[in-house]
């Protein structure tokens, strides 16, 4: 049978050893550096007197509208843990001068599909709503001037374009930095927004679009899904299918040669021999491992990461009887107020965990998620939990209420876990993937390359996976 190893055991490398495993066409080792499996994705599941806090230490949740994660989900058997995001509630809030301000309903990003919220929310002045109604207004003349198929530009740029600089820094760059942790001005608008580049090349006004599509639309899908038990359920309920000789945890690979049509890897002090290798690393372990097959690879892989820290804070329900934490699913911090002055690192985020999703608090009980990314994360990466603890309790009693001491708290570091799709992102992307097809066996898959979320790297993953097996 044919030999595949996958470097790397995070959810799409995880992904691509269950299809393997599935498939059964070939033996396959998945080496994984840490002690265990699943990578960001990872849940806490703590008993309390008062019931049991499912706490996301990563990801909470996958965009419904990508079916990937749900097709798994269901061949996994997990069918009745799948749930949908409470969209009754679904309200987010932006930090103003110490307010919240709720985004306007009907809002799809930063474009809105309802007149009427954009005209009575104080979030937007005068001239943001003139910005609103001018870009649907002048749909021909964005149209005739739409982004060419071999340009790109930064997101700010492209959101500029539509509706001017207020609502750019009011709610693109909060809103982009909340999933991707980067900034607007140095994001691809083609990589990370490329219904919105289709929208514009077809109807020019991106409100126009987006009213037509609702109009179509007889029902709205939840906007977010994830699992009763939380993620990691994914993540446990593939491993059960894996041959417990076929995952080696704590164990990196060190090296990877070509030699004689087969791939050589170095692990531990010992060298296998294989037909195909799937790398699911991070970008920056992975351009280490492949610099030596051949220099541009190195270029191509060369991308800024951010990192993430994430602080849960779960009260019991004694507690939580003093706290009012307003209706919805929780709030950003738009960059302006995100101070660069390390002395003074400030949240990216807040989730409602309770009121955004069933299941994961008991009830009269409150669950807050709060994130720090960016800059503020590299600095505050050496930090004791204590402090995180103590910094985002502060930040969080800022915006919201004063919070007494949690019955539970929780902290996570990822660094350089979110890889910046920077202009150029999607072409730089193609011609790695032109070189790596000149290398046969070898396949990319991670959060490098097609998308972030959960449903893009389950994808990635077990398309690997097949492919592996028909070229090795």
């Amino acid at each position: 049978m044919k030999r595949i190893a996958i470097i790397g055991g995070g959810l799409s490398g995880t992904a691509a050893a269950w299809q393997l495993a599935r498939d059964g066409q070939s033996e396959f080792v998945l080496y994984e550096a840490s002690s265990r499996l699943g990578g960001i994705v990872e849940t806490a599941r703590v008993e309390t007197e008062d019931g049991r806090f499912i706490i996301e230490c990563g990801p909470d949740a996958w965009v419904t509208e990508k079916p990937w994660a749900r097709e798994l989900a269901i061949e996994l058997g997990l069918e009745s843990e799948i749930i949908a995001s409470n969209d009754a509630m679904r309200r987010t809030y932006i930090l103003r001068d110490g307010r919240l301000i709720p985004i306007p309903d009907g809002m799809r990003m930063m474009v809105p599909t309802q007149w009427a919220s954009i005209e009575e929310s104080p979030l937007f002045s005068e001239e943001a709503r003139l910005a609103y109604r001018n870009e649907f207004q002048n749909a021909e003349s964005l149209r005739q001037s739409a982004l060419k198929e071999d340009v790109d530009e930064s997101v700010a740029s492209f959101v500029r374009r539509h509706f001017g600089e207020e609502v750019t820094h009011t709610l693109a760059g909060p809103l982009l930095a909340g999933i991707f942790g980067g900034d607007v001005e140095r994001l691809s608008v083609r990589a990370v927004m490329p219904a919105f580049v289709k929208m514009e090349r077809e109807h020019g006004s991106l409100i126009a679009a987006l009213q037509r599509k609702q109009a179509a639309q007889t029902q709205s899908p939840a906007v977010f899904t994830t699992l009763k038990g939380g993620l990691q359920t994914l993540v446990e309920r593939m491993q059960t299918a894996l041959p417990s000789h076929a995952v080696r945890l704590q164990h990196s690979v060190h090296a990877i040669t070509r030699r004689s049509g087969q791939w050589e890897l170095e692990a531990q002090g010992t060298r296998e021999n294989f037909d195909a290798i799937i790398v699911a690393t991070p970008p920056h372990v992975t351009r280490q491992l492949l610099r030596a097959l051949h220099e541009d690879i190195a270029t191509f892989l060369e991308m800024e990461s951010t990192s993430a820290i994430v602080v849960a804070l779960a009260f019991s329900k004694e507690q939580s009887r003093g706290l009012t934490i307003p209706s919805g699913f929780g709030y950003l911090v738009p960059p302006s107020s995100t101070s660069e002055d390390i002395g003074n690192p400030q949240l990216l985020a807040c989730t409602f965990v309770d009121q955004k999703y069933e299941h994961r608090a008991p009830k009269g009980t409150v669950l807050l998620r709060a994130f720090f990314g960016g800059s503020a994360a590299k600095a505050l990466m050496g930090d004791a939990d204590g402090r995180l603890i103590a910094l985002a309790r502060q930040r969080l009693a800022e915006a919201l209420v004063p919070l007494p001491e949690p019955a539970v708290s929780l902290v996570r570091r990822w660094p350089l876990s979110l890889p910046q799709y920077a202009v150029g992102h999607v072409r730089r992307i193609e011609r790695l993937e032109e070189l790596v097809q000149t290398m046969s066996g070898l396949h990319l898959v991670g959060n490098a390359y097609h998308g972030v979320g959960l449903p893009d790297m389950v994808r990635q993953g077990r398309d690997a996976a097949r492919k592996a097996v028909q070229t090795a």
